[in-house]
Protein backbone atom coordinates (compact mmCIF):
# COMPACT_ATOMS: atom_id res chain seq x y z
CA UNK A 1 0.00 0.00 0.00
CA UNK A 2 2.73 2.41 -0.99
CA UNK A 3 0.17 5.09 -1.90
CA UNK A 4 -0.64 5.50 1.81
CA UNK A 5 1.32 7.36 4.51
CA UNK A 6 1.76 5.93 8.00
CA UNK A 7 1.74 8.06 11.16
CA UNK A 8 3.09 6.22 14.22
CA UNK A 9 2.84 7.52 17.78
CA UNK A 10 5.00 5.36 20.05
CA UNK A 11 6.70 5.17 23.41
CA UNK A 12 10.48 5.00 22.75
CA UNK A 13 10.93 1.54 24.32
CA UNK A 14 13.45 -1.04 23.11
CA UNK A 15 10.54 -3.39 22.17
CA UNK A 16 9.02 -0.69 19.96
CA UNK A 17 12.36 -0.13 18.25
CA UNK A 18 12.63 -3.85 17.50
CA UNK A 19 9.16 -3.71 15.89
CA UNK A 20 10.12 -0.59 13.93
CA UNK A 21 13.29 -2.23 12.65
CA UNK A 22 11.22 -5.11 11.24
CA UNK A 23 8.67 -2.74 9.70
CA UNK A 24 11.28 -0.48 8.08
CA UNK A 25 13.24 -3.41 6.66
CA UNK A 26 10.15 -4.40 4.69
CA UNK A 27 7.91 -1.29 4.59
CA UNK A 28 4.25 -1.62 3.72
CA UNK A 29 3.55 2.10 3.27
CA UNK A 30 5.12 4.78 1.12
CA UNK A 31 6.00 7.16 3.95
CA UNK A 32 6.48 6.88 7.72
CA UNK A 33 6.04 9.85 10.07
CA UNK A 34 7.32 8.85 13.51
CA UNK A 35 6.30 10.60 16.72
CA UNK A 36 7.70 9.51 20.07
CA UNK A 37 6.11 10.28 23.43
CA UNK A 38 9.46 10.91 25.14
CA UNK A 39 13.12 11.84 24.70
CA UNK A 40 14.99 9.69 22.16
CA UNK A 41 18.50 8.43 22.85
CA UNK A 42 21.18 8.91 20.19
CA UNK A 43 21.52 5.12 19.95
CA UNK A 44 17.81 4.84 19.10
CA UNK A 45 18.10 7.42 16.32
CA UNK A 46 21.07 5.41 15.02
CA UNK A 47 18.92 2.23 14.95
CA UNK A 48 16.28 4.07 12.90
CA UNK A 49 18.88 5.42 10.48
CA UNK A 50 20.39 1.97 9.94
CA UNK A 51 16.99 0.28 9.49
CA UNK A 52 15.60 2.86 7.03
CA UNK A 53 17.32 1.43 3.94
CA UNK A 54 14.31 2.25 1.73
CA UNK A 55 14.32 5.88 2.94
CA UNK A 56 10.64 5.86 3.83
CA UNK A 57 10.97 7.74 7.15
CA UNK A 58 9.99 11.34 6.41
CA UNK A 59 10.17 12.79 9.91
CA UNK A 60 11.00 11.86 13.49
CA UNK A 61 9.66 14.02 16.29
CA UNK A 62 9.47 14.01 20.07
CA UNK A 63 5.94 14.78 21.21
CA UNK A 64 6.00 14.81 25.01
CA UNK A 65 3.04 12.85 26.33
CA UNK A 66 4.36 9.80 28.18
CA UNK A 67 1.47 9.74 30.66
CA UNK A 68 -2.31 9.35 30.65
CA UNK A 69 -4.25 12.54 31.39
CA UNK A 70 -7.49 11.36 33.02
CA UNK A 71 -8.86 14.81 33.79
CA UNK A 72 -7.50 18.34 33.32
CA UNK A 73 -5.66 18.17 36.68
CA UNK A 74 -5.09 14.43 37.15
CA UNK A 75 -2.73 12.03 35.37
CA UNK A 76 -1.55 8.44 35.86
CA UNK A 77 1.23 6.18 34.56
CA UNK A 78 -0.69 2.87 34.87
CA UNK A 79 2.37 1.09 36.32
CA UNK A 80 1.96 -2.66 35.99
CA UNK A 81 4.04 -3.76 39.02
CA UNK A 82 2.84 -1.01 41.31
CA UNK A 83 3.48 -2.97 44.55
CA UNK A 84 7.28 -2.87 43.99
CA UNK A 85 7.51 0.62 45.59
CA UNK A 86 6.89 -1.01 48.99
CA UNK A 87 9.85 -3.40 48.70
CA UNK A 88 13.27 -2.62 50.17
CA UNK A 89 15.57 -1.53 47.30
CA UNK A 90 17.90 -4.50 47.89
CA UNK A 91 15.07 -7.04 47.51
CA UNK A 92 14.63 -6.77 43.74
CA UNK A 93 16.96 -4.05 42.39
CA UNK A 94 16.08 -4.54 38.69
CA UNK A 95 12.29 -4.25 39.25
CA UNK A 96 12.86 -1.21 41.46
CA UNK A 97 15.01 0.39 38.74
CA UNK A 98 12.32 -0.35 36.12
CA UNK A 99 9.55 1.38 38.05
CA UNK A 100 11.85 4.30 38.91
CA UNK A 101 12.78 4.69 35.22
CA UNK A 102 9.11 4.63 34.20
CA UNK A 103 8.19 7.27 36.80
CA UNK A 104 11.12 9.48 35.70
CA UNK A 105 9.95 9.18 32.08
CA UNK A 106 6.33 10.05 32.91
CA UNK A 107 7.02 12.96 35.27
CA UNK A 108 9.74 14.49 33.06
CA UNK A 109 7.39 14.63 30.05
CA UNK A 110 4.76 16.38 32.18
CA UNK A 111 7.26 19.23 32.63
CA UNK A 112 8.42 19.11 29.00
CA UNK A 113 4.76 19.41 27.97
CA UNK A 114 4.28 22.33 30.41
CA UNK A 115 7.63 23.81 29.20
CA UNK A 116 8.84 24.37 32.76
CA UNK A 117 11.67 23.11 34.97
CA UNK A 118 10.62 22.61 38.59
CA UNK A 119 12.20 22.91 42.00
CA UNK A 120 11.95 19.38 43.42
CA UNK A 121 10.96 18.37 46.97
CA UNK A 122 10.37 14.91 48.38
CA UNK A 123 9.06 13.19 51.49
CA UNK A 124 12.06 12.68 53.77
CA UNK A 125 10.86 9.43 55.38
CA UNK A 126 10.43 7.67 52.02
CA UNK A 127 13.56 6.16 50.46
CA UNK A 128 11.92 5.69 47.04
CA UNK A 129 10.71 9.34 47.04
CA UNK A 130 14.29 10.49 47.64
CA UNK A 131 15.61 8.20 44.92
CA UNK A 132 13.03 9.34 42.36
CA UNK A 133 13.65 13.02 43.23
CA UNK A 134 17.41 12.56 42.73
CA UNK A 135 17.01 10.76 39.40
CA UNK A 136 14.63 13.47 38.11
CA UNK A 137 17.00 16.25 39.23
CA UNK A 138 19.89 14.52 37.46
CA UNK A 139 17.88 14.30 34.23
CA UNK A 140 16.49 17.86 34.34
CA UNK A 141 19.54 19.73 35.64
CA UNK A 142 22.43 17.66 34.22
CA UNK A 143 21.83 15.03 31.52
CA UNK A 144 19.15 16.92 29.55
CA UNK A 145 19.55 20.38 31.05
CA UNK A 146 19.46 22.05 27.58
CA UNK A 147 16.01 20.49 26.91
CA UNK A 148 14.62 21.87 30.16
CA UNK A 149 16.22 25.28 29.72
CA UNK A 150 12.95 27.14 29.16
CA UNK A 151 12.43 30.85 29.54
CA UNK A 152 12.71 31.51 33.24
CA UNK A 153 9.72 32.79 35.14
CA UNK A 154 9.88 34.62 38.45
CA UNK A 155 8.86 31.51 40.34
CA UNK A 156 9.66 28.04 39.07
CA UNK A 157 6.94 25.42 39.55
CA UNK A 158 7.17 22.94 42.41
CA UNK A 159 7.32 19.18 42.01
CA UNK A 160 6.51 17.41 45.28
CA UNK A 161 7.06 13.65 45.42
CA UNK A 162 5.26 11.79 48.20
CA UNK A 163 4.69 8.18 49.19
CA UNK A 164 1.26 6.54 49.28
CA UNK A 165 2.11 4.95 52.62
CA UNK A 166 1.95 8.37 54.30
CA UNK A 167 -1.84 8.24 53.88
CA UNK A 168 -3.00 4.61 53.75
CA UNK A 169 -6.48 5.64 54.99
CA UNK A 170 -7.79 7.38 51.84
CA UNK A 171 -7.54 4.33 49.51
CA UNK A 172 -9.23 2.12 52.14
CA UNK A 173 -12.42 4.18 52.44
CA UNK A 174 -15.74 3.75 50.70
CA UNK A 175 -16.49 6.70 48.45
CA UNK A 176 -19.69 8.75 48.11
CA UNK A 177 -18.94 11.21 45.29
CA UNK A 178 -19.72 10.17 41.70
CA UNK A 179 -16.35 9.56 40.00
CA UNK A 180 -14.69 8.10 43.12
CA UNK A 181 -17.72 5.91 43.81
CA UNK A 182 -17.81 4.47 40.29
CA UNK A 183 -14.13 3.52 40.62
CA UNK A 184 -14.63 2.02 44.09
CA UNK A 185 -17.74 -0.05 43.32
CA UNK A 186 -17.42 -0.86 39.59
CA UNK A 187 -13.94 0.25 38.44
CA UNK A 188 -12.68 2.83 35.91
CA UNK A 189 -9.84 1.97 33.55
CA UNK A 190 -8.49 4.73 31.25
CA UNK A 191 -11.78 6.67 31.57
CA UNK A 192 -13.86 3.61 30.58
CA UNK A 193 -16.25 1.66 32.78
CA UNK A 194 -17.34 -1.89 32.11
CA UNK A 195 -20.99 -2.27 33.14
CA UNK A 196 -21.61 -5.65 31.47
CA UNK A 197 -23.04 -7.08 34.68
CA UNK A 198 -25.47 -4.22 35.14
CA UNK A 199 -26.35 -3.50 31.57
CA UNK A 200 -29.18 -5.34 29.87
CA UNK A 201 -28.69 -2.87 27.02
CA UNK A 202 -27.12 -3.23 23.63
CA UNK A 203 -23.41 -4.02 23.36
CA UNK A 204 -22.54 -0.32 22.87
CA UNK A 205 -23.72 0.45 26.40
CA UNK A 206 -21.69 -2.29 28.09
CA UNK A 207 -18.44 -0.38 28.06
CA UNK A 208 -18.97 3.33 28.50
CA UNK A 209 -16.68 6.34 28.55
CA UNK A 210 -16.64 8.60 31.61
CA UNK A 211 -14.77 11.72 30.58
CA UNK A 212 -15.22 15.24 31.89
CA UNK A 213 -14.00 16.50 28.49
CA UNK A 214 -16.78 14.83 26.48
CA UNK A 215 -19.71 14.47 28.85
CA UNK A 216 -21.18 17.67 30.25
CA UNK A 217 -23.39 15.89 32.81
CA UNK A 218 -20.38 13.99 34.17
CA UNK A 219 -18.27 17.15 34.22
CA UNK A 220 -20.91 18.95 36.28
CA UNK A 221 -21.52 16.02 38.66
CA UNK A 222 -18.27 14.05 38.97
CA UNK A 223 -17.55 15.53 42.42
CA UNK A 224 -21.15 15.61 43.67
CA UNK A 225 -22.24 13.35 46.54
CA UNK A 226 -24.54 10.41 45.88
CA UNK A 227 -27.68 12.12 47.21
CA UNK A 228 -27.33 15.26 45.04
CA UNK A 229 -26.35 13.08 42.09
CA UNK A 230 -29.66 11.18 42.34
CA UNK A 231 -31.59 14.47 42.18
CA UNK A 232 -29.57 15.71 39.20
CA UNK A 233 -30.08 12.45 37.30
CA UNK A 234 -33.82 12.74 37.86
CA UNK A 235 -33.68 16.28 36.43
CA UNK A 236 -31.76 15.01 33.37
CA UNK A 237 -34.29 12.18 32.82
CA UNK A 238 -37.19 14.66 33.04
CA UNK A 239 -35.54 16.94 30.46
CA UNK A 240 -34.96 13.99 28.17
CA UNK A 241 -38.58 12.86 28.45
CA UNK A 242 -39.73 16.37 27.48
CA UNK A 243 -37.51 16.20 24.38
CA UNK A 244 -38.74 12.69 23.55
CA UNK A 245 -42.37 13.88 23.78
CA UNK A 246 -41.76 16.75 21.39
CA UNK A 247 -40.05 14.32 18.99
CA UNK A 248 -43.13 12.09 18.95
CA UNK A 249 -45.22 14.99 17.78
CA UNK A 250 -44.14 15.09 14.11
CA UNK A 251 -46.93 16.30 11.86
CA UNK A 252 -45.44 18.44 9.12
CA UNK A 253 -42.41 18.23 6.85
CA UNK A 254 -40.95 21.11 8.83
CA UNK A 255 -41.28 19.07 12.08
CA UNK A 256 -39.56 16.17 10.37
CA UNK A 257 -36.70 18.37 9.13
CA UNK A 258 -36.28 19.75 12.65
CA UNK A 259 -36.25 16.23 14.12
CA UNK A 260 -33.60 15.04 11.62
CA UNK A 261 -31.47 18.13 12.31
CA UNK A 262 -31.56 17.58 16.08
CA UNK A 263 -31.45 13.77 15.93
CA UNK A 264 -27.67 13.36 16.54
CA UNK A 265 -27.95 15.53 19.67
CA UNK A 266 -31.07 13.60 20.75
CA UNK A 267 -29.29 10.28 20.16
CA UNK A 268 -26.28 11.46 22.18
CA UNK A 269 -28.57 12.60 24.99
CA UNK A 270 -30.35 9.22 24.92
CA UNK A 271 -27.01 7.41 25.24
CA UNK A 272 -25.92 9.71 28.07
CA UNK A 273 -29.15 9.32 30.04
CA UNK A 274 -29.12 5.52 29.82
CA UNK A 275 -25.38 5.40 30.70
CA UNK A 276 -25.72 7.45 33.90
CA UNK A 277 -29.02 5.86 34.96
CA UNK A 278 -27.53 2.36 34.51
CA UNK A 279 -24.44 3.28 36.47
CA UNK A 280 -26.27 4.90 39.39
CA UNK A 281 -28.81 2.05 39.52
CA UNK A 282 -25.98 -0.49 39.69
CA UNK A 283 -24.19 1.46 42.43
CA UNK A 284 -27.44 1.71 44.45
CA UNK A 285 -27.81 -2.07 44.17
CA UNK A 286 -24.26 -2.63 45.49
CA UNK A 287 -24.75 -0.11 48.33
CA UNK A 288 -27.91 -1.94 49.47
CA UNK A 289 -26.46 -5.40 49.01
CA UNK A 290 -23.29 -4.65 51.01
CA UNK A 291 -25.06 -2.42 53.59
CA UNK A 292 -22.46 0.23 52.79
CA UNK A 293 -24.29 3.07 54.54
CA UNK A 294 -23.69 1.61 58.01
CA UNK A 295 -20.19 0.32 57.14
CA UNK A 296 -19.19 3.72 55.79
CA UNK A 297 -20.36 5.56 58.88
CA UNK A 298 -17.94 3.54 61.04
CA UNK A 299 -15.16 4.02 58.44
CA UNK A 300 -15.63 7.78 58.55
CA UNK A 301 -15.63 7.82 62.37
CA UNK A 302 -12.35 5.87 62.39
CA UNK A 303 -10.76 7.99 59.64
CA UNK A 304 -11.84 11.35 61.06
CA UNK A 305 -10.90 10.68 64.67
CA UNK A 306 -14.51 11.08 65.82
CA UNK A 307 -14.59 8.10 68.13
CA UNK A 308 -12.77 6.75 71.18
CA UNK A 309 -10.94 3.43 71.19
CA UNK A 310 -13.50 1.48 73.26
CA UNK A 311 -16.48 2.65 71.18
CA UNK A 312 -14.57 1.93 67.94
CA UNK A 313 -13.68 -1.57 69.13
CA UNK A 314 -17.32 -2.29 69.91
CA UNK A 315 -18.57 -0.91 66.57
CA UNK A 316 -16.04 -2.93 64.52
CA UNK A 317 -16.72 -6.10 66.55
CA UNK A 318 -20.46 -5.76 65.88
CA UNK A 319 -19.85 -5.39 62.15
CA UNK A 320 -17.52 -8.43 62.11
CA UNK A 321 -20.33 -10.45 63.69
CA UNK A 322 -22.73 -9.32 60.98
CA UNK A 323 -23.29 -12.28 58.62
CA UNK A 324 -24.38 -10.13 55.67
CA UNK A 325 -21.04 -8.35 55.57
CA UNK A 326 -18.73 -8.87 52.58
CA UNK A 327 -15.14 -9.99 53.30
CA UNK A 328 -13.44 -6.92 51.80
CA UNK A 329 -15.55 -4.65 54.04
CA UNK A 330 -14.56 -6.61 57.17
CA UNK A 331 -10.90 -6.38 56.20
CA UNK A 332 -11.06 -2.63 55.52
CA UNK A 333 -12.74 -1.90 58.86
CA UNK A 334 -10.11 -3.84 60.83
CA UNK A 335 -7.32 -2.10 58.87
CA UNK A 336 -8.78 1.35 59.53
CA UNK A 337 -9.10 0.47 63.23
CA UNK A 338 -5.49 -0.80 63.28
CA UNK A 339 -4.14 2.37 61.66
CA UNK A 340 -6.07 4.60 64.07
CA UNK A 341 -5.43 2.71 67.33
CA UNK A 342 -2.11 1.03 66.56
CA UNK A 343 -0.51 2.20 69.81
CA UNK A 344 -3.59 1.88 72.06
CA UNK A 345 -4.59 -1.45 73.59
CA UNK A 346 -2.79 -3.87 71.22
CA UNK A 347 -4.58 -6.85 72.83
CA UNK A 348 -7.91 -5.64 71.47
CA UNK A 349 -6.40 -5.22 68.00
CA UNK A 350 -5.25 -8.87 68.18
CA UNK A 351 -8.80 -9.92 69.17
CA UNK A 352 -10.18 -8.14 66.09
CA UNK A 353 -7.55 -9.65 63.79
CA UNK A 354 -8.31 -13.14 65.14
CA UNK A 355 -12.04 -12.61 64.71
CA UNK A 356 -11.43 -11.36 61.15
CA UNK A 357 -9.40 -14.49 60.37
CA UNK A 358 -12.17 -16.74 61.72
CA UNK A 359 -14.92 -14.91 59.76
CA UNK A 360 -13.11 -14.46 56.41
CA UNK A 361 -12.02 -17.59 54.59
CA UNK A 362 -9.78 -15.67 52.17
CA UNK A 363 -7.98 -13.57 54.83
CA UNK A 364 -4.21 -13.89 54.59
CA UNK A 365 -2.90 -14.21 58.18
CA UNK A 366 -0.63 -11.29 59.01
CA UNK A 367 -1.98 -8.93 56.33
CA UNK A 368 -3.10 -6.29 58.87
CA UNK A 369 0.40 -6.34 60.40
CA UNK A 370 1.94 -6.01 56.93
CA UNK A 371 -0.07 -2.78 56.54
CA UNK A 372 1.25 -1.48 59.88
CA UNK A 373 4.84 -2.44 58.98
CA UNK A 374 4.48 -0.51 55.71
CA UNK A 375 2.38 2.47 56.80
CA UNK A 376 2.12 2.51 60.60
CA UNK A 377 2.60 5.56 62.86
CA UNK A 378 6.38 5.29 62.95
CA UNK A 379 6.66 5.29 59.16
CA UNK A 380 4.48 8.34 58.45
CA UNK A 381 5.51 11.99 58.08
CA UNK A 382 2.13 13.71 57.86
CA UNK A 383 -0.33 14.35 60.68
CA UNK A 384 -2.83 11.77 59.42
CA UNK A 385 -5.32 12.03 62.29
CA UNK A 386 -4.79 15.71 63.07
CA UNK A 387 -3.55 14.98 66.58
CA UNK A 388 0.19 15.65 66.30
CA UNK A 389 0.17 19.42 66.32
CA UNK A 390 -1.94 22.01 68.05
CA UNK A 391 -3.08 23.75 64.86
CA UNK A 392 -4.55 20.54 63.44
CA UNK A 393 -6.22 19.64 66.73
CA UNK A 394 -7.88 23.07 66.75
CA UNK A 395 -8.96 22.66 63.13
CA UNK A 396 -10.51 19.28 63.93
CA UNK A 397 -12.43 20.73 66.87
CA UNK A 398 -13.68 23.63 64.74
CA UNK A 399 -14.86 21.18 62.09
CA UNK A 400 -16.68 19.17 64.74
CA UNK A 401 -18.41 22.28 66.10
CA UNK A 402 -19.51 23.52 62.69
CA UNK A 403 -21.31 20.24 62.09
CA UNK A 404 -20.69 18.06 59.05
CA UNK A 405 -23.05 18.63 56.15
CA UNK A 406 -22.65 15.01 55.05
CA UNK A 407 -21.48 12.31 57.43
CA UNK A 408 -20.28 10.11 54.52
CA UNK A 409 -17.99 12.68 52.90
CA UNK A 410 -16.49 14.32 56.00
CA UNK A 411 -13.07 12.70 55.52
CA UNK A 412 -10.39 14.88 53.96
CA UNK A 413 -7.29 13.22 52.53
CA UNK A 414 -3.92 14.15 54.03
CA UNK A 415 -3.24 15.77 50.65
CA UNK A 416 -5.66 18.56 51.65
CA UNK A 417 -3.35 19.63 54.51
CA UNK A 418 -0.28 19.26 52.28
CA UNK A 419 -1.75 21.58 49.62
CA UNK A 420 -2.84 24.04 52.31
CA UNK A 421 0.72 24.10 53.67
CA UNK A 422 2.17 24.72 50.18
CA UNK A 423 -0.28 27.54 49.44
CA UNK A 424 0.53 29.22 52.78
CA UNK A 425 4.28 28.65 52.38
CA UNK A 426 4.34 26.42 55.48
CA UNK A 427 5.50 23.07 54.07
CA UNK A 428 8.37 22.19 56.41
CA UNK A 429 11.80 21.81 54.77
CA UNK A 430 12.77 19.30 57.41
CA UNK A 431 9.92 16.95 56.34
CA UNK A 432 10.00 17.75 52.61
CA UNK A 433 13.58 18.78 51.70
CA UNK A 434 14.58 20.34 48.36
CA UNK A 435 16.95 18.51 46.02
CA UNK A 436 20.21 20.30 45.24
CA UNK A 437 20.44 24.07 45.58
CA UNK A 438 17.25 24.83 43.62
CA UNK A 439 15.28 26.36 46.45
CA UNK A 440 12.04 28.24 46.30
CA UNK A 441 10.91 31.21 48.34
CA UNK A 442 7.32 32.33 48.47
CA UNK A 443 4.26 30.61 47.09
CA UNK A 444 4.55 28.65 43.82
CA UNK A 445 1.91 29.30 41.14
CA UNK A 446 2.14 25.80 39.67
CA UNK A 447 2.47 22.64 41.73
CA UNK A 448 2.69 19.04 40.53
CA UNK A 449 2.21 16.47 43.31
CA UNK A 450 3.17 12.91 42.40
CA UNK A 451 2.15 10.03 44.68
CA UNK A 452 4.35 6.95 44.39
CA UNK A 453 2.01 4.00 44.90
CA UNK A 454 -1.01 5.67 43.33
CA UNK A 455 -3.47 8.54 43.62
CA UNK A 456 -7.21 8.25 44.33
CA UNK A 457 -10.24 10.02 42.86
CA UNK A 458 -10.99 11.44 46.32
CA UNK A 459 -7.62 13.21 46.17
CA UNK A 460 -8.31 14.32 42.58
CA UNK A 461 -11.53 15.90 43.87
CA UNK A 462 -9.56 17.73 46.60
CA UNK A 463 -7.26 19.11 43.88
CA UNK A 464 -10.17 20.11 41.62
CA UNK A 465 -11.89 22.00 44.47
CA UNK A 466 -8.58 23.66 45.39
CA UNK A 467 -8.09 24.82 41.78
CA UNK A 468 -11.68 26.10 41.60
CA UNK A 469 -11.06 28.31 44.66
CA UNK A 470 -8.78 30.58 42.54
CA UNK A 471 -6.22 31.27 45.24
CA UNK A 472 -3.41 31.79 42.74
CA UNK A 473 -1.94 28.28 42.91
CA UNK A 474 -2.72 25.63 40.28
CA UNK A 475 -2.22 22.01 41.38
CA UNK A 476 -1.83 18.95 39.14
CA UNK A 477 -2.04 15.51 40.75
CA UNK A 478 -0.30 12.43 39.39
CA UNK A 479 0.31 8.89 40.55
CA UNK A 480 1.81 5.58 39.49
CA UNK A 481 -1.76 4.14 39.22
CA UNK A 482 -5.28 5.22 40.22
CA UNK A 483 -6.21 3.25 43.33
CA UNK A 484 -9.45 1.97 44.74
CA UNK A 485 -9.54 -0.18 47.87
CA UNK A 486 -9.37 -3.45 45.88
CA UNK A 487 -6.21 -2.35 44.05
CA UNK A 488 -4.56 -1.00 47.21
CA UNK A 489 -5.28 -4.29 49.01
CA UNK A 490 -4.03 -6.43 46.11
CA UNK A 491 -0.72 -4.50 46.13
CA UNK A 492 -0.50 -5.06 49.89
CA UNK A 493 -1.27 -8.78 49.48
CA UNK A 494 1.52 -9.09 46.92
CA UNK A 495 4.01 -7.52 49.36
CA UNK A 496 2.68 -9.80 52.11
CA UNK A 497 3.15 -12.85 49.86
CA UNK A 498 6.71 -11.85 48.96
CA UNK A 499 7.44 -11.21 52.63
CA UNK A 500 6.27 -14.71 53.52
CA UNK A 501 8.51 -16.24 50.84
CA UNK A 502 11.52 -14.13 51.75
CA UNK A 503 11.22 -12.78 55.25
CA UNK A 504 12.86 -9.42 54.52
CA UNK A 505 13.44 -6.73 57.08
Amino acid sequence: MTHLKAVCFLRPTSENFQHLKKVLTNPRFGEYHLYFSNILKNSQIQILGDADEHEVVQQVQEFYADFLAIDPYHFTLNLSSNHVYMLPAVYDPSSMQQICDRMVQGISTIFLALKRRPAIRYQRTSEISRRLANELARLMYEEESHLFDFRRTEMSPLLLIIDRRDDPVTPLLNQWTYQAMVHELIGIRDNTVNIKEASKLDKAQQEVVLSSEQDSFFKANMHENFGDLGMNIKKMVDEFQQKAKSNQNIQTLEDMAKFVEHYPEYRKMHGNVSKHVTMVTEMSRIVDERKLMSVSQIEQDLACNNVGQAAAFEAVTNELNNDSMVEIDRLRLVMLYALRFEKENPQQLELLVNKLASRSASYKPGLVHTLLEQAGTDKRTGDLYGNRDLLNRARNMARGLKGIENVYTQHQPLLYQTIESIVKGRLRDVDYPFIGNHFQHGRPQDVVIFIIGGSTYEEARTVALQNASNNGTRVILGGSVVLNSAKFLSDLEEIHRLGRINTFQ
